[in-house]
């Protein structure tokens, strides 16, 4: 079966470093096969600059399955690109056609800052994560851990959220670079589930406040969900919203008792 092969221009953010001026540069690629992905575009782009004895286009990458949640970048003005639910590493060159110009960007988000070229350093997520993220339980054997009865329809909605990847892609969509999505379904995965009740308002409120001192607020645009390789819905920050008002009054409360 023969592939069809793009000749293709790329505008790609060039930025040496995060205190430095950035800007667009366009290159030339020819025969880009239509079953190469995009990062597999980008390694065949940086060859050829290599090859040219020039500096090589920094871009994040790791696992290349949709799975780990490096590869952010802004294809032509889209988190991760044209195709729903997919990861950049999922997405095909034969989304494109011969001739087209490609614009790629790192994220663009306040909370992330550029590290060099396409590379953004989200560690504003960990911070998220460190503050709340956990549950303090002691694991015993495997077989105890099985003996707790979830309700079906409780794991299920446990899972969808613990699809979560933190790629940022939430946040690159929104017009208020907000995070709720991304910290509602780290809360909403450990929130629903019994392991996690014991810190459930703890957890809410350590989380959302960690979450605000770095991110913009959210004002229900639903450009988050629409962005999310794994399509998470915005459902959870309906029941983040729901805890954290809840944690608010029982805090008071027990803070007036003592």
């Amino acid at each position: 079966m023969s592939h069809h092969l793009s000749n293709l221009t790329l505008k790609v953010w060039r930025q040496s470093g995060p205190d430095n001026a950035g800007h667009f540069e366009s290159y030339k690629i020819d025969s880009i096969s239509d079953e190469a992905s995009f990062l597999e575009m980008l390694d065949v782009l940086n060859e050829k600059l290599i090859g040219e004895n020039k500096e090589p286009v920094t871009f994040d990458h790791d696992c290349r399955e949709g799975i780990c949640g490096t590869c952010s970048l802004m294809i032509n003005g889209q988190a991760h690109g044209p195709e729903r639910a997919t990861a950049t590493c999922q997405l095909h060159m034969r989304k494109f056609k011969s001739g087209d110009e490609i614009v790629i960007e790192p994220w663009r988000a306040q909370a992330f800052p550029i590290v060099k070229d396409l590379m953004v350093d989200r560690s504003a997520f960990d911070r998220i994560i460190e503050s709340g993220g956990f549950i303090t339980a002691p694991t015993g054997g495997a077989p105890d851990a099985n003996l707790i009865p979830i309700p079906k329809p409780v794991a299920d909605a446990a899972m969808d959220s613990a699809q979560c990847i933190g790629c940022g892609a939430c946040v690159a969509a929104c017009p208020n670079g907000a995070a709720n999505l991304f910290t509602a379904a780290k809360i909403s995965h450990l929130n629903l589930l019994p392991q996690g009740q014991a810190e459930r308002y703890k957890r809410v409120e350590a989380m959302v406040e960690t979450m605000d001192e770095y991110f913009g607020s959210c004002t229900n645009h639903g450009e988050c969900e629409a962005a999310c390789p794994k399509e998470i819905s915005v459902d959870v920050i309906a029941l983040m919203n729901k805890d954290y008002r809840a944690a608010k009054f029982k805090n008071r409360k027990e803070l007036s008792r003592n």
